[in-house]
């Protein structure tokens, strides 16, 4: 067929476009072909491909949970987790364990390939297809290892905790074993107790002011050395709230290498411990009696050159030579006064029912774990209400103690303790009276006397009104008392014209130095620590100095009251002081 007016040389076939055409075709065949061989390659790859994809991958352990940071109340970081290297292996992929143990020991360093090897076999055995080998290895033994290619030896992340101020706090903070799982303190707690709904929180913020531990924790330390003590605790609460802003125990440890303290080190002294803490009680025998209303501040008593009850005999270091006010019988520490006034008072119903309130005879509800019980006599006969009444024969924790005194020194209502700081804008919610406003003010105005011309003069601060009482305290063994070991000790409160803290330090055995004069008792060893650790916090804390004029008005007080010429037989006005107690 033609079409008119077609030019015929475009109609006829042109040779060079054809032989074009027949070479694309081939060029097209000959990639048709090599694909297809791709393609088949593939295929018989396949199955291998497949069977590597589905090698098992090394077994996984349980993580290591991450735990939340401690930080103090001012934010400062207390302790954290760290993410480290760690080495773990699957025993049933191991064919040789003494060769890898052998290789892993002169990688790692510091691993006895004889324990690793029988580590690894005895997983073996028992079907296990994880070990852990190392929860933390350098970077350059990480290298090593993957350099070394064992087989059934593989790598994984660990959490390792660190303790950023070592000592600072060891006893509060505790520390953790090699899994990361609580072992004492706020971290036991974390794990097992009262803390651990905050377990998977990203942040604690504890209490604890650090400088006010670290000013606790120094001077505190400086008096155990001194006194070679055999131990210490020492604690600052804040009255209103119940914060514990610090707590000491000595000796102490680094919680970064927590395992390897002696127990000495560990036990937390200020919770752990129940101790027979002497005159210190007397804080809370006298609130008994004075709360009676059958015993007044100003009224005196006969005060014998001993005591009997039963067969028993009760004596003071230095006998009175005249009568004493109530508020005598406390500044000068008088064991026969103080049972005196109990009796007066009504005996053991009153003394109980005070010391039942204040929660002496449970556990302290604190935070922690370590909290020792009381031991409380069961029967309590005349000989018994006498001797607790000047702190034996009942033997409390610190803590416990410390709690008692600021629920009696503050308002009156009961104060507990607690490690978490409790956010400004919390309501404080007072607790049940445990003791009349007029009680609370006589107690205030004893213990300022006794700081101010009694037995803790030392305790004194330039600026503050500080209040409290000392103690020295025999110390019981198999059979009685042992001689020479006593507990010294004094808690004091700051400042007395509006009680905001409160700082307690025990000496455990100390020996006697030209510091004290030769002796051990609370008001030379004990009371000087508190009134250094009150002139460094007071200002940290912004407490502003005292109102003179709440000085002036306790001494026109004691002035009113103290002995005339008439009356006082016995020389100088506290010529009957016992600087023991």
């Amino acid at each position: 067929m033609s079409w008119p007016g077609l030019d015929a040389s475009l109609a006829a076939p042109d040779p060079a476009l054809a032989r074009g055409r027949r070479r694309i075709v081939l060029v097209g065949v000959l990639f048709a072909l090599l694909f297809a061989g791709l393609g088949l390659r593939l295929l018989h790859l396949a199955p291998e491909e497949r069977t590597a994809e589905a090698a098992p991958e090394p077994p996984l352990a349980e993580p290591v949970r991450r735990r939340p940071d401690l930080v103090d109340r001012r934010g400062e970081l207390l302790a954290t987790d760290v993410p480290v290297p760690a080495l773990a292996a699957d025993p049933a992929q191991i064919a040789d364990p003494g060769r890898t143990a052998e290789r892993l020991a002169r990688i790692l360093g510091g691993i006895d390939p004889a324990v690793l090897e029988r580590r690894l076999v005895k997983a073996k055995e028992a079907g296990r297809r994880f070990a852990w080998i190392a929860h933390r290895i350098a970077p350059s033994a990480e290298l090593a290892v993957l350099e070394a290619g064992l087989p059934g030896v593989f790598l994984r992340t660990s959490e390792h905790r660190v303790y950023p101020k070592g000592s600072a706090a060891s006893h509060l903070l505790g520390f953790v074993d090699i899994d990361n799982r609580g072992l004492a303190g706020v971290e036991h707690a974390l794990d097992y107790g009262r803390l651990a709904a905050l377990r998977d929180a990203r942040e604690v913020a504890l209490s604890i002011d650090l400088r006010v531990q670290a000013a606790l924790r120094d001077e505190l330390g400086r008096a155990f050395r001194e006194f070679r003590a055999i131990g210490a605790c020492g604690l600052v609460l804040d009255v209103r709230t119940g914060e514990l802003l610090g707590l000491v125990s000595l000796p102490d440890f680094d919680p970064n290498a927590g395992g390897t303290a002696r127990p000495e080190q560990r036990k937390n002294r200020c919770t752990g411990g129940s101790y027979e803490l002497g005159s210190l009680f007397k804080v809370l025998s006298h609130a008994a009696a004075l709360d009676s209303g059958r015993v007044r501040v100003g009224q005196r008593f006969e005060i014998p050159a001993a005591l009997r009850i039963g067969r028993h005999t009760i004596r003071d270091v230095h006998p009175a030579r005249r009568p004493y006010t109530a508020a005598e019988i406390f500044s000068h520490s008088s064991n026969i006064g103080t049972a005196q006034m109990v009796f007066a008072a009504g005996g053991a119903e009153p003394l109980r029912s005070m010391l039942g309130r204040l929660g002496l005879f449970e556990r302290a509800p604190i935070e922690l774990l370590e909290v020792a019980r009381p031991q409380v006599q069961k029967a309590w006969p005349d000989v018994v209400t006498a001797t607790v009444s000047f702190g034996h024969g009942i033997a409390v924790s610190p803590l416990r103690f410390a709690e008692a005194v600021a629920s009696l020194v503050g308002d009156g209502t009961l104060v507990r303790a607690t490690l978490l700081e409790l956010p400004e804008s919390t309501p404080l919610q007072p607790g049940p009276r445990v003791a009349s406003r007029r009680t609370v003010e006589d107690l205030r105005w004893m213990m300022w006397l006794t700081v101010a011309d009694g037995t803790a003069k030392k305790a004194a601060v330039p600026g503050y009104l500080v209040g409290g009482k000392t103690g020295t305290a025999d110390k019981a063994g198999r059979g009685g008392y042992r001689r020479g070991a006593v507990l010294a000790s004094f808690v004091g409160v700051f400042p007395l014209d509006a009680p905001r803290y409160l700082v307690l330090a025990v000496i455990d055995e100390p020996k006697a130095s030209a510091a004290s004069g030769g002796t051990r008792y609370g008001g030379k060893v004990a009371a000087p620590v508190v009134g250094s650790v009150i002139a460094r916090i007071g200002p940290l804390l912004g407490v502003p100095p005292s109102d003179p004029a709440v000085e002036s008005r306790f001494r026109e007080r004691w002035l009113a009251m103290r002995p005339t010429a008439a009356t006082d037989t016995g020389g100088p006005r506290f010529a009957a002081v016992d600087a023991r107690r």
